[in-house]
């Protein structure tokens, strides 16, 4: 490692749906991170690595905290608040573009009691039209730890266009230490690619069904193995968990529509990730209320 080499773990916080995963996929270049129009799509610490020849940085892509009115809810703010002790830095991600509200105040409420620095990302700059009401927007944000605390710093970006994406690399690279590369330099993800293709083919369901059922779908696939017939095919099994007989219709569709168009597009994306020809199978299940029953949260990897 060339002197001054610096590594290390950092957090991207962020109320639901500011664009965290989305800032995930742009930092990494590639797709580590499912994302979504829906508010509390990821439920796992996601990492993402990104090799430079004077730093190497991994991400931890966390669930955003919301109201814990289920036991997977409870578990999942339990798992942010964990993954802030264990890091060398935070990214704190607000949308100037929606402006800064009550979930952000409570966010930064929470960060300000960590003694890990915390660098704000303004993300959706591009989207904010009127460029002059920008400067106020990132002065409230500039104040909002409070009295006695400041942002290690704060840097606007676009996450969808990679507006300012290296410049925030350079600014988080700055506040990781001295140290060697704690992942090879091929690695972009240590997601076992069984989780990847689970957490793509759910991304694939919550696009068609957000309006339905976004949260009531879990995805499971135990392994992914080469086939016995083809050398060039993988073989996907998936097990799709719903709460109710009545999702299982409409996961499914009429006549199969809406899980074979889901199906198709995660075969596709995976075929790219993957480097080969993929054979996926779905199999649909009801999980009665999964989202409160400990016993299944913990089958489902939660």
């Amino acid at each position: 490692m060339p002197e001054g080499h610096r590594s290390g773990l950092l957090a991207l916080v962020g109320r639901p749906n500011v664009g965290k995963s989305t800032l995930l996929n742009q930092m990494v270049g590639e797709k580590v991170a499912i994302v979504t129009q829906v508010p509390g799509t990821t439920r796992n610490a996601i990492r993402g690595v990104v090799t430079r020849s004077d730093a190497q940085l991994v991400f931890l892509d966390t669930p955003g905290l919301a109201k814990p009115r289920t036991l997977l809810t409870r578990r999942l703010n339990e798992l942010v608040r964990d993954t802030w002790a264990g890091v060398d830095a935070v990214c704190f991600l607000v949308d100037v573009a929606d402006g800064i509200g009550r979930g952000d105040e409570f966010l930064a409420a929470e960060l300000a009691g960590i003694r890990t620095p915390v660098v704000a990302v303004a993300n959706k700059v591009d989207r904010v039209r009127d460029k002059a009401s920008l400067l106020p927007r990132l002065a409230r944000l500039e104040g909002l730890l409070g009295e006695g605390r400041s942002f290690a710093d704060i840097v606007p970006v676009s996450a969808e266009t990679g507006e300012n994406v290296p410049a925030l690399l350079d600014v988080l690279v700055s506040h990781l230490p001295e140290g060697p590369r704690l992942f090879g330099s091929g690695h972009v993800s240590d997601q076992p690619e069984a989780q990847l293709a689970a957490e793509i083919l759910r991304e694939k369901l919550i696009r068609d069904l957000q309006h339905e059922l976004p949260h009531s779908v879990a995805v499971t696939v135990d392994e992914i193995r080469p086939s016995e017939e083809r050398e060039d095919l993988l073989e996907v099994d998936a097990v799709i968990h719903v709460e109710r007989d009545s999702q299982k219709g409409i996961v499914i569709g009429r006549k199969g529509a809406n899980l074979k168009a889901a199906a198709t597009a995660a075969r596709q994306e995976l075929e790219v990730l993957l480097g080969a020809k993929v054979f996926l199978t779905t199999h649909v299940t009801v999980a009665k209320e999964w989202q409160r029953d400990a016993k299944q949260l913990g089958r489902l990897g939660y």
